[in-house]
């Protein structure tokens, strides 16, 4: 069973849940995803013993609209860290996926002392600035959505994708959007949040002292999470290890395996123990 939770943040309420007993594990999503999207609506870490908390972003799912200008990551980690003060956890392991690992990496930067460990899934940001290329694609995800509503999106986001994987990955991304209750919102959290960088290059990341698993997602499958930045993480955080370095032909990436991704996360919050 859970329970719901609301955290303020700088005027934006931010609302999720939390289920289940023990050690705390906090769930942090990527950019247009929602709270059940971590691991993918498993419930296997509750089961295994842990209080999970799993929260929408702002401006995503049922959380607040946060103002023009206050998606970076600052923001992003200020939010994280007033959810995990307003679940009482005490040194709980923080596990997000893409926009979510960014967001944990910047937190934890503030002060690693305050967290038991963090689970990095998907990561795609190595700490500079993107491209014009790239931000013109992020731009055109907010203009569809902007302009054509969900359908909009699907049809500027349908078109960068693996034709082989083009149909689970619209499934997906429809299914999504719909969990969002201001379009808005998220077509400018497309916007700000590429724009953001969480941290000042990977170099910064060697000063993180603190247990992580690093989790690489699929280059074909998952072109958007390249394999290379996971390892060049877990290369720079001085306690990684990576996992999900491979998958069969035709196989979707360990991130999207919500099942096993969570046994993956409670196999390393025991050795944390």
């Amino acid at each position: 069973m859970s329970t719901a939770l609301e955290a303020a943040s700088a005027g934006v309420v931010v609302r999720g849940e939390r289920e289940g007993s023990g050690p705390g594990v906090v769930l942090a999503h990527g950019l247009t995803a929602h709270r059940d999207l971590v691991v993918h609506g498993s419930r296997a870490l509750a089961r295994a013993g842990h209080e999970v908390v799993r929260y929408d972003a702002r401006g995503h799912g049922e959380s607040d609209a946060g103002a023009t200008g206050s998606y970076g990551y600052d923001q992003l980690a200020d939010d994280l860290a007033a959810v995990v003060a307003a679940a009482g956890l005490e040194r709980p392991i923080l596990a997000g996926s893409s926009m979510g690992a960014h967001t944990i990496a910047a937190l934890a930067l503030r002060d690693p002392s305050r967290w038991a460990g963090t689970v990095l899934i998907g990561p795609a940001s190595v700490g500079v600035p993107l491209t014009a290329e790239t931000l013109a694609g992020w731009d055109r995800l907010a203009t569809g959505l902007e302009e054509g509503g969900i359908e909009g999106f699907i049809a500027a986001y349908g078109a960068g994708t693996d034709p082989a994987w083009r149909d689970t990955l619209v499934r997906i991304a429809r299914e999504r959007m719909a969990r969002h209750r201001d379009l808005a919102a998220v077509a400018r959290a497309l916007r700000e949040v590429p724009r953001s960088v969480p941290f000042d290059g990977l170099a910064e990341l060697e000063s993180l002292r603190l247990p992580a698993l690093v989790v690489a997602s699929g280059d074909e499958a998952d072109p958007g999470h390249p394999r290379a930045v996971a390892v060049a993480w877990a290369e720079a955080l001085p306690e990684a290890t990576l996992i999900g370095e491979r998958e069969g032909e035709g196989e979707s990436p360990l991130a999207w395996q919500g099942g096993r991704l969570s046994r993956e996360i409670a196999r390393f919050a025991a050795g944390l123990a």
